[in-house]
């Protein structure tokens, strides 16, 4: 792989610290590279201190945009030419400023659509397990109608009881057996409403929710995302990823 292409990777993170660290990884380990010379320039802006997205979309919380822009502005400056936002409830925010970003970005929601439709043309409905802000923007059930494809979420009393607290727990730096046990239920619940995949719309859920528990197969955006950046970053690359991708999914 060639990666002298003059892009370097803007990471727009913090959101939370450890889903940013795990996107990172994610993205080294889908580099088919043979040296440390042949890797992406990425820069990475991890803000704890932008406010919870969920609560400015559901609580009237404050609205973590100027924290978003400013990222976005200490990220150019600093040389990135592609942004990448590994939070899903912050691509809520994006509509009314990506002119004012300054950069290109590699939306993750968009591309996970993108993913279903060329890896996964079979699958019509799709389980949702996100926060509660990213159900009600209603971010994927947009995305995903435009290719015919249904999202199925959790009801009301499971996304409060299980799914926002394994959410929280993570952020807390708990990843024990009691939030694998609340997030599987609630994949389970999904798939017993007919949800072919479910698609692991918070980046936090992918580090609670142990591989392989899930009654049907999981897609990680923030893998999806990191695929799609090395894509962006290397247009004439002809390796193979695809299997590495379909792998780490």
């Amino acid at each position: 792989m060639t990666t002298d292409t003059g892009h370097v990777i803007g990471i727009l993170g913090g959101m939370g610290p450890a889903a940013t660290a795990d996107f990172y990884t994610k993205l080294v380990a889908l580099t088919s590279v043979a040296t440390d010379q042949d890797h992406p320039k990425v820069v990475i802006w991890a803000d704890p201190t932008i406010p919870d997205r969920t609560l400015a979309l559901t609580e009237g919380g404050p609205d973590p945009t100027p924290w978003l822009l400013r990222g976005a502005t200490i990220l150019r400056r600093a040389g990135a030419t592609l942004l990448a936002i590994p939070c899903n409830t912050a691509h809520a925010f994006l509509p009314a400023v990506s002119t004012q970003l300054g950069l290109p970005v590699v939306h993750m929601v968009d591309e996970v659509a993108k993913h279903l439709v060329t890896a996964l043309p079979h699958v019509r409905a799709v389980g949702l397990l996100a926060t509660t802000g990213t159900i009600r923007a209603q971010l994927y059930q947009q995305w995903l109608a435009q290719a015919g494809i249904s999202v199925v979420t959790p009801d009301q009393h499971l996304q409060s009881t299980h799914v926002m607290p394994a959410i929280r727990a993570v952020k807390a730096g708990s990843r024990d057996e009691k939030v694998a046990e609340q997030l599987t239920t609630a994949a389970r619940h999904l798939f017993e409403r007919s949800a072919q995949v479910i698609v692991a719309g918070c980046t936090e859920i992918p580090l609670g929710l142990p591989l392989g528990q899930a009654p049907c197969p999981v897609i990680d955006p923030a893998t999806v995302l990191a695929q799609a950046l090395l894509d962006r970053v290397d247009q004439t690359n002809q390796h193979p990823r695809g299997r590495q991708l379909a792998d780490a999914l």
